[in-house]
């Protein structure tokens, strides 16, 4: 109960500040990606939200070792990989940098120590400031195992049929270039596009292809409260708080104090 009203005194502050605009402000404050992941892990998985990796839900400790037991997972192929976490981008950095020109061309300043030209990914976090920011944007990064996050790559979410299990008891399927999530987090995953979508307007996130699933999704797994102490947490860090998650989160923690 305690964490219920620490949350909903968080929120109700944040309201107030934030009812003077409809817009989702983006992330301005955070520029570096390894900082992003520092902070992550340091401040806001601290404790108060479990540590837990976002797929498979298997326990990992403060230096990121998984612990495979806790789920169940067995690794298909990549056992070094599979035993830490890495921050996993839900909204893949591809998706909002393919088509920056430092991405797709380089960039003058991209240059290797052998004064080879590169682009790409590393281009774009070297020289193009509004990629560093979406890049850096915690409330789009998530704890994964590390075999995970490298199986998933860039491919789009999505319902894949039947339910091959290749990672043991992790409910986590991809084929093709399709990746399937465990129910219970699939709105987490809508909400995180819908977010994303909405405070970088203008690089189709959110496109006709998948806003019908997203909006699915986001109906039939609600909003708990460990979604929303997550985005108090960073809300104190990154000082932009999560428009999309707010109304669900005044609501789900208006019920729970009654």
């Amino acid at each position: 109960m305690r964490l219920f009203f620490k949350i909903f005194f968080t929120l109700a502050i944040t309201f107030s500040l934030f009812s003077q605009t409809s817009t989702q402000q983006p992330n301005t404050s955070v520029k570096s990606f390894s900082k992003a992941k520092r902070f992550l892990n340091k401040t806001v998985y601290n404790g108060s939200i479990a540590r837990k990796t976002f797929y498979c839900g298997c326990r990992y400790d403060e230096k990121l070792n998984v612990d495979l037991e806790s789920c169940g997972y067995v690794s298909p192929k990549n056992q070094k990989r599979s035993k830490r976490v890495e921050w996993e981008h839900v909204v893949p950095a591809s998706a909002f940098g393919k088509n920056l020109s430092e991405w797709k061309y380089g960039h003058p300043e991209c240059v290797d120590k052998k004064g080879k030209p590169f682009k790409g990914r590393n281009c774009a976090s070297k020289t193009n400031k509004l990629f560093q920011l979406m890049q850096s944007d915690m409330y789009n990064l998530v704890p994964a195992i590390g075999e995970v996050n490298g199986d998933r790559s860039d491919l789009d979410h999505g319902i894949i049929s039947g339910e091959k299990r290749d990672y043991g008891r992790c409910d986590f399927e991809i084929s093709g270039k399709t990746a399937e999530p465990a129910e219970n987090i699939r709105g987490d995953i809508a909400r995180i596009y819908m977010y994303m979508n909405s405070a970088y307007p203008g690089f189709g996130i959110i496109n006709e292809k998948n806003k019908k699933m997203f909006e699915a999704w986001n109906i039939s797994d609600p909003v708990d409260t460990s979604e929303c102490l997550r985005s108090s947490e960073i809300e104190k860090i990154q000082g932009n708080y999560n428009l999309i998650l707010r109304k669900y989160c005044i609501e789900l923690l208006k019920n729970k104090k009654k």
